[in-house]
């Protein structure tokens, strides 16, 4: 995959927006490597992308998997030279079809192994993932980070139910600021961002997958001097 055009990097991407940033990153010339724990599932999707002539190729990778991760970054360093954007995508949500907050379940009755695999696949993957990456990113002085977030995770306006999704939200919006203070200076920026309330598992969200995915694609090809350690919607920043 080496040639001169910008690679980036998008996880759980084999469907809805995942599925949706590849696409508009391809179309906008950038190389994509299109990362999803079922790799058939990858693989078919990223075929998908190609019939429309966009150049993109499957990664399997479970955030869950420390020896996957690896793997990926690794390739990174050997075969690929350098990635200029990784989108954050994946993410899990466990915590619906209850009645004690709305359909959302009570921080009362959620269990404890739940929360851990939220926070697993959904905050400590992403981390870990980003740690290799963004070094890379940080030696070649070049690099567009997006992590997928939600307004569930503002403390700012904080409230009950799902607490693994919400915890999960927070330690992302972390993670943003912690790399972001620590590349001041360098041309690697972090941002997070809530798309909105997305068609993606339900009908009644009020956002198409296409209107969800627009401010990651801004933040993913921000320019040089663009914002960073900022959490966005619609191209906005909001408070954490």
């Amino acid at each position: 995959m080496t040639d001169s055009r910008k690679l980036a990097v998008v996880t759980g991407a084999n469907r809805g927006m995942g599925f949706e940033t590849c696409r508009q990153l391809g179309r906008l010339g950038y190389r994509v490597v299109l990362t999803a724990r079922d790799f058939t599932a990858g693989k078919d999707a990223a075929n998908k992308l190609k019939s429309e002539g966009l150049e993109v190729e499957p990664f399997q990778l479970d955030l869950t998997r420390p020896e996957e991760i690896a793997r990926l970054v690794m390739i990174a360093r050997r075969d690929w030279g350098q990635v200029h954007t990784l989108v954050n995508n994946a993410g899990i949500y466990l915590e619906r079809n209850a009645t004690a907050i709305g359909k959302n379940i009570s921080v009362f009755d959620s269990r404890m192994e739940v929360i851990r695999a939220i926070l697993e696949t959904n905050a400590l993957g992403p981390l870990s993932l980003s740690q290799g990456i963004i070094s890379m990113m940080r030696e070649n002085n070049y690099g567009r980070v997006v992590n997928l977030s939600s307004g569930m995770g503002q403390l700012s306006e904080m409230y009950g139910g799902a607490p693994g999704f919400r915890l999960a939200c927070v330690c992302t919006n972390a993670i943003t600021r912690i790399f972001a203070h620590e590349l001041k200076g360098t041309n690697v920026l972090v941002n997070s961002v809530d798309p909105g309330w997305v068609r993606t598992h339900t009908k009644e969200a009020t956002r198409s997958i296409e209107e969800g995915v627009e401010t990651t694609i801004w933040l993913a090809t921000l320019p040089d001097g663009g914002p960073c350690g900022q959490f966005f919607r619609d191209k906005q920043p909001i408070a954490w």
